[in-house]
Formats: structure tokens, C-alpha cells, sequence
């Protein structure tokens, strides 16, 4: 398997493909699947997981810790925040309700799940705040445009975000229009 080093940190390889957990957690019948689908995974060398506080209202967090008890060392953990979540004591109290479903002290990444009203430089000093907390190894979005880049990347302590994470299979390629170019030309790199 290739792995990708230097993605988000100088010293941590991370896979080039990793672990979605959208729609999990959201039927205890399916709990113990769940869990041993990551489990197995992880032993495949999947190591990074990705989650979030929306997905089955923590219930994909809850599997996500069964998951990696244990074995905490052994993953690179991204979750993502709600916008509302992401700004002042509202981001702290979001990371650590993600952080106690996941049975961790930190998360390798936390994204902004999306853009919504909160102005970015507010989401960029509670992401900083989470850093220098050690809550958080890095800080990235999700669900951004081009334009939502621009803006970004503007502010001060835009570049310091790690990733933007969008939709982009085969049967969704729209950003090799604009914002992958756009991406690689800003050396960010994109989560699919």
C-alpha cells in the first residue's frame, strides 16, 4: 500500500486511502459489524479513520472508539466540527464531546465540517486555541469551494489549514475544474 508522509505532519505516514465512517452508528444491530470492519481495516494497514460529530449525533465516534481502544497509537483520527461548533468555548466544548466518544485525548486532524456563517477568523482562532491545547495536531475544512479558498487563504492563519476535504469520485469530478488546480497550485492537499 502506498502511503502518503508528509501530508499533514513531518513525521506521521498516513495512508493514501483510508476509513469513512458516515452512516455507522446509526443501528445498534450493526454495532458490532461496525467495529470489527474498522478493527479490520486497521489491520490492512487503513489506518486513517475519518468521522465526525454529525454522523448518527456521535453515534460513528462511539463506534469509532470501540474501534481503536487499544490501538489509538496505531491511527491517524480526523474528525470534523460542526460550523456553528466552530468558534470560541463552542469549539472546545464540541472537540472534547468527540474526544470523550472516542476515548482520546487528540485528534491527528479536525476539520470544519463546512462553511456557514461563523467568520472564518473565528473558526481559525478556535482551531489554533485546540492546537496550542494539544486537542489537536492540525486543522483543515471540508466541503469548500474555490472561492471559499481564496477567502481563506487571505486571512491570516488561512494557510496554516492542512487539507480541504471534498466529494470526488468518478462520478463526481467537478473540482479538476477549478479548486484541485487551484489546491495543488497552494500545495493543500485534498482529501477525497
Amino acid at each position: 500500500m502506498a502511503t502518503v508522509t508528509h501530508f499533514f505532519s513531518h513525521s506521521t505516514p498516513i495512508p493514501a486511502i483510508g476509513q469513512g465512517t458516515w452512516y455507522m452508528g446509526e443501528n445498534a444491530t450493526r454495532r458490532r459489524q461496525e467495529v470489527n470492519a474498522l478493527q479490520r481495516g486497521i489491520d490492512l494497514g487503513l489506518t486513517l479513520i475519518d468521522t465526525a460529530e454529525m454522523y448518527a449525533d456521535g453515534g460513528a465516534e462511539d463506534v469509532v472508539g470501540e474501534a481503536i481502544r487499544g490501538r489509538r497509537d496505531e491511527v491517524y483520527l480526523v474528525s470534523k466540527v460542526y460550523p456553528w461548533n466552530a468558534v470560541g468555548f463552542r469549539a472546545h466544548e464540541a472537540c472534547e464531546a468527540s474526544l470523550k466518544r472516542l476515548g482520546t485525548d487528540y485528534l491527528d486532524l479536525y476539520l470544519l465540517h463546512w462553511r456557514a456563517t461563523v467568520p472564518f477568523e473565528e473558526t481559525i482562532a478556535a482551531m489554533e486555541s485546540l492546537i496550542a491545547q494539544g486537542k489537536i495536531g492540525r486543522w483543515g475544512v471540508s466541503n469548500l469551494d474555490t472561492e471559499d479558498m481564496q477567502s481563506l487563504w487571505k486571512l491570516e492563519g488561512g494557510k496554516a489549514c492542512a487539507t480541504n476535504q471534498v466529494l470526488y469520485h468518478l462520478g463526481s469530478r467537478g473540482i479538476e475544474y477549478d479548486l484541485l488546480p487551484w489546491c495543488a497550485q497552494h500545495d493543500l492537499p485534498v482529501m477525497a
